[in-house]
């Protein structure tokens, strides 16, 4: 329990995460401190949520991994039952993620087409919306500069360029189809949107995956990057980055440092605020769990203080066993399978106490969240003069999908 202590974090603690939160929240929105903010509070150029009238046949494209898929969505009469969605998911190999610009968007180009003549649709000529889930600048809804990329991609001729235009450009290339690129959003806003279509009050959207990310609905008059007082505007918060000024180091434990140190970029985006609320896409969670775990049989207090080659191993706690150990129902007997699987000879005491690491490591997860969480929606109470708001959040990712928590 002592070496556990740093990370179960007091209400205060969360209090002052919070407070912190819409500090950097502040700074972002500002036309003057925007330049040094760490959260970059970025505009999307989406001035409303839907209203459920919507209607039509559209296309969409939605990459922000290895994986991405080309989606047709059919609105019928407005209404929730009559939206049909088919789909189907593609992958990047690496090769693609890190060679030229104009190969990935080539590959992507090709998988549409593939799509297209899949659902009896070439040469149709729809409306397509691109979900791309990584940093950028936008000047308009079908518009968005890539900042830099994330998530292991490295393809080269992107970054400081419009990722609307180099989809353009693949499409003229191919001359098979052409597709009316109509908004580029990222996966925040996509899942705002969507929740939105079916609940009135949904004004934010969380990501919880690969990284962690949010957006939310920002009085215009506060949204200093862009020109207009009236209305309101999402703004993609890019908060994976929060953190990275330094002003979570008060509650980083030397777990965190570790993992931090053998990271792609240390002390950079996803490091600091993704440790501790865990990217787990990244596996980050699982690196903080293998570290203790390590700690825990060099103090002879595991595995009775013999640290197998296997648990040596990075990236050998794979995100599934966290999920796994941490179920309700799981018994220790299945604990101790797990770790079996992993090489490690342990005992009833030893299942017990992986659990609660597990468990520990987890719950910070989900505080430091939900404390980012608390920022935005009392930002939202704030700027609206209101005692009371009621607000849904519209949520999507891996880890909010799969984790049994």
């Amino acid at each position: 329990q002592k070496i556990l202590e740093p990370l179960k974090l007091s209400h205060e603690q969360l209090l002052e995460v919070k407070q912190r939160m819409r500090m950097e929240m502040e700074k972002g929105l500002g036309k003057e401190t925007h330049a040094e903010a760490t959260v970059k509070m970025l505009p999307t150029y989406v001035c409303s949520t839907p209203d459920g009238t919507e209607k039509g046949d559209f296309l969409a494209l939605d990459l922000g991994g290895t994986n991405f898929r080309v989606l047709l969505v059919r609105v019928r009469n407005g209404m929730r039952r009559g939206v049909e969605m088919h789909n189907k998911i593609y992958s990047i190999p690496v090769e693609i993620m890190q060679g030229t610009g104009e190969e990935l968007f080539d590959h992507i180009v090709h998988c549409i087409s593939d799509f297209l003549e899949y659902m009896g649709m070439k040469g149709v000529s729809l409306p397509l919306g691109f979900t791309f889930s990584f940093p950028c600048q936008q000047t308009n809804l079908d518009e968005g500069i890539l900042l830099k990329w994330t998530k292991g991609f490295k393809a080269t001729g992107c970054e400081g360029e419009d990722v609307v235009n180099l989809l353009k450009e693949a499409i003229h290339r191919r001359e098979e189809f052409d597709l009316d690129v109509v908004a580029v959003v990222n996966d925040t806003v996509g899942t705002m949107m969507t929740c939105g279509y079916e609940d009135p009050y949904c004004e934010v959207g969380l990501i919880v995956g690969t990284g962690s990310n949010a957006c939310y609905m920002e009085e215009m008059r506060n949204v200093e990057l862009v020109e207009g007082e009236e209305g309101r505007m999402c703004v993609n918060m890019e908060w994976g980055a929060f953190g990275d000024s330094g002003c979570l180091d008060d509650i980083r434990t030397e777990f965190d440092l570790a993992v931090d140190e053998l990271s792609l970029n240390p002390g950079k985006q996803r490091c600091v605020w993704m440790c501790l609320c865990g990217g787990f896409g990244e596996r980050i969670s699982s690196k903080i769990v293998r570290n203790i775990l390590m700690d825990f049989t060099k103090r002879g207090l595991l595995f009775r203080g013999r640290i197998s080659e296997r648990l040596k191993t990075r990236g050998i706690f794979e995100t599934k066993f966290l999920s796994q150990i941490e179920s309700d129902c799981l018994a220790l007997l299945q604990v101790r399978s797990i770790l079996q699987h992993l090489g490690l000879e342990s005992t009833c005491d030893d299942s017990i106490i992986v659990k609660e690491v597990c468990t520990v490591v987890a719950r910070r997860a989900a505080q430091l969240c939900g404390a980012g969480m608390a920022a935005v929606v009392d930002k939202i109470r704030e700027n609206r003069g209101l005692d009371f708001l009621k607000v849904t959040v519209g949520v999507d990712g891996t880890l909010y999908k799969l984790h049994p928590q």
